[in-house]
């Protein structure tokens, strides 16, 4: 068993996961790892490249099973003590990694560590959270459109989520909660993949001492309708497990704005 397992799951993102591949294998961490990449059935040459790297270890989808049953798969395929479900649009910096573990390290109750994130520019990303509701939703919208997102992204806190593009979980809380719930496609699987964690009495850490880049939304972009779609349909799926007695209600807004759910959102894969 090797000490991190890094798990990059990738759906016709050649270009952005030759740049990930490219930033862990540039400035590679000290810890002790694995990189495991999961392809979910890309059709623009994503395998290829991947394979590029001879130390990169493939698993190739037949399809696009979504991003909580590729990050299973990786889970499964993967052999590390910890375990980095990483972002192919993701840019990772010398010394990124290695900080998120020390921090994970440190703290053992802490089971699941997230890095400051930020755009290519070096714009926060707020990506971190408290559990959804519908209040929270509301709240964390606001505060990413006009809270100082700069000033909040650089303190360490225990938020109940971290962002699922660069999430550090050690693997005995990981498989001890079943891995991420596969009934979430995309979206919302990690805020539903810490509260499991947390359920169990652990902790979940944001820490700013480690930042990684995130090219957030560029696959989305594509697809916008089908990205739209495929978060209502998370989020639905979300509220059915959560906070049940609040599905009644998300339906009717959903029915008033028109917003059409049962799109296909197979065309598109970009988590975060």
């Amino acid at each position: 068993m090797t000490e991190l397992s890094i798990v990059i799951v990738s759906f016709n993102a050649a270009d952005d996961l030759a740049r990930c591949l490219e930033s862990l294998f540039t400035a590679p961490p000290a810890t002790p790892h694995e990189i495991v990449v999961v392809d979910n059935g890309s059709t623009d040459g994503s395998i290829a490249t991947a394979r590029r790297f001879a130390q990169v270890r493939v698993v190739a989808l037949r399809s696009n099973l979504g991003f909580s049953r590729a990050n299973n798969a990786g889970i499964r395929e993967s052999t590390g003590r910890n375990i980095l479900l990483l972002n192919c649009d993701t840019i990772v910096r010398s010394g990124a990694i290695d900080t998120l573990v020390a921090e994970l390290e440190r703290e053992p109750a802490v089971a699941v560590a997230g890095p400051r994130l930020v755009d290519a520019s070096g714009r926060a990303e707020l990506s971190f959270g408290r559990m959804i509701t519908p209040f929270n939703e509301w709240r964390q919208k606001r505060l990413a459109r006009t809270g100082d997102v700069e000033a909040l992204t650089r303190q360490r806190q225990y938020p109940d989520w971290v962002s699922g593009a660069c999430l550090l979980v050690r693997r005995a809380d990981a498989e001890a909660v079943g891995g991420l719930d596969e009934r979430f496609f995309m979206y919302t699987e990690d805020v539903d993949f810490c509260a499991s964690i947390r359920a169990r009495g652990r902790r979940v850490l944001f820490t700013p001492a480690a930042e990684v880049v995130h090219l957030r939304g560029r696959s989305a972009a594509s697809a916008p309708a089908a990205t739209r779609a495929a978060y209502r349909r998370s989020q639905l799926a979300f509220y059915e497990k959560h906070h049940p007695g609040w599905v009644p209600v998300l339906r009717l807004y959903l029915r008033l704005r028109g917003t059409d759910t049962e799109e296909r959102s197979h065309s598109i894969q970009d988590p975060e």
